[in-house]
């Protein structure tokens, strides 16, 4: 089936920070993601997963249960499709150190989303969630550790005094505690290898890379998700990272969640073309050097922030993706093949999939029906959206009623569009009342916080996957989206039902 494709291992990012799917909605979406051409999933499971002991502070409200997350490792083997989890355990850790109980380990006191690598006490912390998560999955051949984003590092008081002291710095303490990472990894699970995103590793200088061991214990999974890829400036990062001793490499692009804080449809062209160019890199450098591609698709830039589309929304821009890496491009026969998948007579590349184009893609869920929308707000046009069951509960963001100009569209112009209530809006996409039953997990307003904006010259997850010194952070797509007090629906997120940040 992968005849054509560079890639052996095609993943399929499910970021549960964001509306969380229910599992009777993956049991109707893997096979279709196996039918596309995915043999694999990364799961980045955050608060979904059912943390217990003295970690479970850190579950939410509406975590998988175990039973659950068996369930869902069993659908994955049903479907040939090879399950990665993703554990947090340097930068992104929000939904850790937002608990009172663990600020303690936050590298800068105000801000919750970076981990105090001086402290003894963080090590243990990462060390026992990769433990209750592997134990749920014990044949994972890879574990991915994060640390990507690793904002305000060195900026903590411990930091800054390690940083006075001769030939310290934040490169070597970025290293040293991914090593102490990926070593706890390996010597508890030394059947799995340790991934890590590679942002915080593209400006270390390649002697000092080499001499930290880390490309022994781990492999770097590269991410640009751009439009305008540099392909020569990939292929020479690749050669780098071979030169440092890295044995395997992965690819990242992306089929939704990395065009805009508050995206609502995807732009399918702004991906394909991502995918096109990841292509062209595989081709430039030797065959055996890149294990494979994750497809990732955010739910949120963060775990403060608003929603980006829903996963069900960029069905049609992953089918578009992995047809394209499997088949080596995307032609005419190949956008047949994925109009023939989804069940639809035209598919729309150069713009925005429409939400009654959404509507008709029957195939997502076959035994969803138009009754499935609640009777009160059912319309004449109402759609057969395949995503009505897709969460459970609801999810809204705060932040005040926004402009009509940002309000989105129903399935057509005659449907019923949900009024904006308590300054609230609804996330569900087209909005015709459906959203009802469309979250696993239920909104909760939240007081606006100030977040201050990344440092100059922070790494972050630009589109195009610049390295900083190609791409200020201020310009980023990718960026942490700050509040704005005065700009109404894109503050701080909801955080659906967690604590508020100490």
């Amino acid at each position: 089936m992968s005849g054509s494709s560079p890639f052996q291992m095609r993943l399929v990012h499910l970021d549960l920070k964001g509306a969380p799917p229910k599992v009777s909605y993956l049991s109707e979406i893997f096979p279709l993601f196996r039918d596309l051409g995915a043999n694999g999933l990364l799961i980045e499971y955050e608060d979904m997963f059912p943390y217990d002991g003295p970690l479970r502070l850190l579950r939410a409200r509406h975590a998988y249960s175990p039973s659950e997350i068996k369930e869902i490792l069993h659908l994955a083997t049903l479907n040939e499709l090879e399950v990665i989890p993703l554990v947090q355990t340097f930068g992104h850790m929000e939904f850790v150190l937002k608990h009172k109980a663990l600020a303690h380990l936050r590298e800068v006191a105000l801000f919750p989303n970076t981990l105090n690598p001086h402290e003894a006490e963080s090590l243990a912390l990462v060390g026992a969630m990769i433990d209750q998560v592997m134990d749920l999955h014990p044949k994972a051949r890879w574990l991915h550790v994060g640390c990507d984003e690793v904002y305000y590092l060195g900026e903590g008081e411990a930091s800054r005094r390690w940083l006075q002291q001769e030939q310290n710095t934040k490169a070597k303490l970025c290293l040293s505690h991914v090593k102490a990472v990926a070593s706890h990894v390996l010597a508890r699970h030394p059947a799995t290898m340790p991934l890590l995103w590679d942002d915080m590793l593209r400006g270390v200088p390649e002697d000092q890379l080499t001499a930290s061991g880390v490309p022994q214990l781990a492999q770097p999974v590269l991410w640009d998700y751009g439009a305008d890829l540099d392909v020569h400036g990939k292929a020479l990062l690749m050669e780098k990272y071979q030169k440092c001793g890295f044995s395997r490499l992965w690819a990242a692009s992306a089929f939704k969640g990395a065009t805009g804080a508050s995206q609502a449809l995807t732009p399918t062209e702004h991906h394909l073309r991502n995918h096109v160019q990841w292509l062209q890199v595989a081709a430039s450098g030797p065959a055996d050097v890149l294990q494979g591609i994750v497809l990732t698709g955010w739910q949120r830039y963060d775990h403060f922030s608003v929603l980006c589309e829903l996963l069900p929304v960029g069905i049609p821009s992953l089918a578009v993706c992995l047809q394209s890496l499997l088949h080596g491009g995307f032609a005419e026969d190949v956008k047949a093949r994925v109009e023939n998948f989804l069940g639809i007579s035209s598919l729309n590349i150069t713009g925005f999939t429409s939400p009654s184009v959404l509507c008709a893609v029957q195939g997502l869920a076959p035994s969803l029906a138009a009754t499935s929308w609640p009777s009160s707000r059912r319309s004449a046009s109402t759609c057969t959206a395949p995503w009505t069951s897709y969460c459970r509960g609801t999810v809204s963001w705060p932040g005040g009623a926004p402009s009509r100009g940002s309000w989105r569209p129903p399935c057509s112009a005659s449907s019923t569009p949900t009024p904006w209530t308590s300054g609230w809006r609804r996330t569900c996409i087209p909005a015709c009342g459906g959203c009802d039953s469309c979250c696993r997990t239920s909104g909760k307003r939240l007081a606006l916080r100030p977040h201050r904006p990344a440092p100059a010259q922070t790494p972050v997850r630009n589109p195009d996957g610049a390295s900083p010194r190609q791409r200020p952070a201020a310009s980023s797509l990718r960026q942490r989206p700050q509040c704005r007090r005065s700009s109404p629906g894109r503050g701080a997120g909801n955080v659906e039902g967690r604590a508020r940040v100490p």
